[in-house]
């Protein structure tokens, strides 16, 4: 997966490691990914490590994300998507944010799974990296 580098600037207050990662090359001109591995890892978890080192001690490594859709509000003030995760029937705190210049995309996928009918929760996967725990949504799998 490669760092955003395209369109918005990365947040310069983030850390360079905690900036998520994904790339608009992932989809189509639909905004539909191009094949069930794309991933997108979010951005701002640093601050959220309590929240998922919570995640992880309870043997859940595969978590459903829930990620609400945008508001006009949010789209005028251009404000940061949050991701929270479904543990054992229950919503965590926040635990990321979408990266800046991703959230199309992730928006499209919530409408796709809203107009098939399925469940607007997408697959995450919660692992431990050398910087941190980390949370990637399984967005190729909204196809």
């Amino acid at each position: 997966m490669r760092f955003l580098s395209f369109g918005r600037a990365n947040n310069p207050e983030l850390a360079k490691t905690d900036q998520g990662s994904g790339s608009l090359d992932d989809y189509l001109y639909d905004l539909v990914p191009r094949n069930k591995r794309v991933r997108i890892q979010l951005a701002d978890s640093d601050p959220c490590q309590d929240a998922l080192r919570l995640v992880l001690e309870q043997g859940v490594t595969e978590p459903e994300a829930f990620i609400a859709r945008r508001s006009i509000a949010d789209e005028r003030t251009d404000a940061p998507t949050p991701v929270r995760l479904f543990v054992n029937q229950r919503p965590t705190p926040v635990v990321g944010f979408v990266p800046r210049g991703l959230e199309a995309p992730v928006e499209a996928a919530l409408a796709r799974l809203a107009d098939s009918g399925k469940s607007t929760r997408m697959q995450a996967t919660v692992r431990e990296t050398k910087r941190g725990i980390r949370v990637d949504l399984a967005i190729g799998q909204t196809r």
